[in-house]
């Protein structure tokens, strides 16, 4: 069994990538606020295709890492809850913040880790599988690590369009466009048009 608990505030909807592949014995629960409250259409097919048990939290904010402190005492309540069950936690965020939290449970033998997604991929794991995904759709298959790198730092997709007419320049800008209309497919979920 896997709980998998979302700091929807920090990953926002990759961080639910690979939720459709979970099983019915995990819990994904995802904790969001008035400052991260809305899903894609792509993010809530996914979620409706997922056979694990989805929960929402919606936390309050007014203080500073209001999120964080409240991700982390439900983590406590379900360690407690499951103590006699072999279960594996997971706090999917970016925020190094948690490793604390997480060596603290580690001394105590509770296997929690620190993940970017629900498919528990490490940073440089989703960099690899990504620029893998860009270089299929790609003619220059040299230009995916770049392309890769403007697809996870770019939240919208004026941005990344914007990035790449910048790096793939040319007089008539083909490049640049040949590029954002090959990895349409993988930028789906971002905002914009």
């Amino acid at each position: 069994m896997n709980y998998y608990l979302v700091d929807y505030e920090n990953v926002k909807t990759q961080g639910l990538n690979g939720v459709n592949k979970l099983s019915e014995e995990d819990t994904v629960c995802i904790f969001y606020s008035e400052n991260a409250d809305s899903l894609t259409f792509g993010l809530h097919r996914r979620l409706n295709e997922s056979k694990a048990n989805i929960i929402y939290q919606r936390i309050e904010v007014g203080h500073k890492n209001a999120l964080d402190f409240q991700l982390s005492s439900y983590l406590g309540y379900i360690i407690h809850e499951n103590i006699n069950n072999p279960c594996d936690y997971y706090i999917v965020t970016q925020d190094k913040g948690y490793e604390s939290l997480i060596n603290y449970w580690k001394k105590r033998k509770i296997n929690v880790n620190l993940v970017i997604n629900v498919a528990k991929q490490n940073e440089q794991s989703m960099q690899n599988e990504l620029e893998k995904q860009v270089a299929q759709l790609l003619k220059d298959k040299a230009d995916a690590p770049v392309v890769a790198k403007m697809i996870q730092n770019y939240k919208t997709k004026q941005g990344l369009h914007t990035a790449l007419m910048k790096t793939f320049s040319s007089k008539d800008g083909k490049k640049a466009s040949d590029i954002y209309a090959a990895i349409k497919p993988l930028i789906a979920d971002k905002k914009g048009v």
